[in-house]
């Protein structure tokens, strides 16, 4: 790996042709429905690397954060469904659906300017539900959101006449609408990155870290921490409704029941596994948290192999299994799977005041 860090222009270029090539070998070897499996990792680290600047740089803790990824959704499906009979193109949708999650960021930001931690998370959790069922009950008087029963035939993306649906041939290889729909979402994953990076490095950045480490300080420094506040939960809201509109336009139905407090805590699991305020940890979290659970699916296949019968329900396991996993990874990697070389340095310093203070020597 030394000869590989000693050309970064290299390793860039194997990046890019294993990014390119992966739906094509994950098709290949395990099957198609894996691909779409690879959609949704997309999806997620989209979601993830959105909530990553409320959490992660502003240190804002958002239990609500699902709610701006069915906003997107719904606006989607309003534009570009037989719903209300409009069918505009997705270049237009989605924007539409960022812009109205991060008008919704900003009117949550707003109340909650004064609270902190577990009271923040407590508002943004009741506006995550709030919304959720707003949407499972505004199908009366006037049917808005087809209530529980969702919103289908929602239009796939369409880029110059080419539907992202069916089978063509290319180059020998068989393109199907899940490997269109894979490069479209690597494209503005490949955005999100870029867009967090520059975030990061910037003066906003480095005004949500002097946030995220001392309220009162950043404040007494001259940073406004209600227009910082403000901005965070508006950016960290527009990924998630851009998020919202691909699920949308890629799934064709959409329901209430996407958009539950579990998807939110799950996202936040992401980010707190791989690494908060760090995007390669998020998007390694993203890509554990959405392949391992569909991968323990296959645990009832392999308890009638062995026992011959399902002794323990696959799903339950599974969530033992996640909840395990997670207990264990806060025990021995409680800044994550790949930290940032600061929170590295934060814990390195709290384990060695630990040994100072430690009451049992």
């Amino acid at each position: 790996m030394a000869w590989l860090r000693a050309r970064p222009r290299l390793a860039l270029l194997l990046l890019a042709a294993l990014l390119i090539a992966l739906p094509f070998l994950v098709g290949a070897g395990l099957g198609r429905s894996w691909v779409r499996v690879l959609d949704f990792v997309l999806i997620y680290a989209l979601l993830a690397i959105g909530l990553n600047i409320v959490v992660g740089y502003a240190g804002l803790l958002d239990l609500g954060y699902i709610a701006f990824y069915a906003l997107g959704a719904y606006l989607y499906a309003w534009l570009a469904s037989p719903h209300f009979g409009l069918h505009l193109p997705f270049w237009a949708v989605l924007p539409l659906g960022a812009a109205l999650a991060g008008l919704f960021g900003v009117l949550l930001g707003a109340p909650t300017l004064r609270l902190r931690g577990d009271y923040l998370a407590i508002v943004t959790l009741g506006f995550g539900e709030i919304i959720r069922i707003f949407m499972n009950n505004l199908n009366a008087p006037f049917n808005l959101t087809n209530g529980p029963q969702g919103m289908n035939l929602i239009d796939p993306v369409s880029v110059g006449g080419l539907a992202f649906e069916g089978q063509r041939q290319f180059l020998g290889l068989t393109v199907t609408g899940l490997h269109l729909y894979y490069y479209l979402f690597l494209a503005f994953t490949l955005l999100a990155i870029g867009v967090a990076m520059r975030l990061q490095d910037s003066r906003i950045g480095r005004a949500w870290a002097a946030l995220r480490e001392d309220e009162v300080a950043a404040a007494a420094m001259g940073i406004n921490t209600r227009n910082v506040k403000l901005l965070a939960f508006a950016m960290g809201a527009m990924f998630g409704g851009l998020a919202g509109g691909l699920f949308a336009a890629f799934q064709g139905f959409i329901s209430p029941e996407s958009f539950n407090l579990w998807e939110s805590i799950l996202v936040l699991c992401m980010i707190v596994l791989g690494g908060m305020g760090n995007i390669p940890g998020v998007i390694l979290g993203a890509v554990l948290l959405t392949v391992i659970p569909e991968a323990l699916r296959y645990l009832g296949d392999l308890q009638r192999a062995t026992l011959g019968h399902v002794a323990v329900d696959p799903s339950d396991l599974r969530m033992l299994l996640f909840g395990l996993s997670l207990v264990a990874m806060m025990l021995w990697r409680p800044a994550g799977l790949w930290p940032s070389r600061q929170r590295k340095r934060e814990f390195a310093s709290e384990d060695e005041h630990a040994d100072l203070y430690d009451a049992r020597a």
